[in-house]
């Protein structure tokens, strides 16, 4: 439980678009998610706020399909 608060507080990025997108998947996908997933989300929650808006928006592409799969499954949660 108080890995999923810190996880809570580091979603908080100070825009609406990503709080909504972080904080969905983490209320409705992360709880469901591998461990694998888990840790590609955290990986997520490291980059820097431009970075992560262009990349969920899909302005900014990656390479791996692992964590192109976590994005998908990001944008479609809810």
């Amino acid at each position: 439980m108080k890995q999923l608060a810190k996880l809570r507080w580091q979603c908080r990025r100070g825009t609406k678009e990503l709080d909504f997108l972080l904080l969905r998947y983490l209320d409705a996908g992360y709880i469901l998610a591998d461990d694998e997933e888990k840790a590609r989300f955290v990986e997520l929650l490291s980059y820097e706020d431009d970075q992560l808006i262009d990349i969920l928006m899909g302005d900014l592409k990656v390479d791996a399909q692992p964590m192109k799969a976590l994005i998908a499954k990001i944008r479609s949660t809810g």
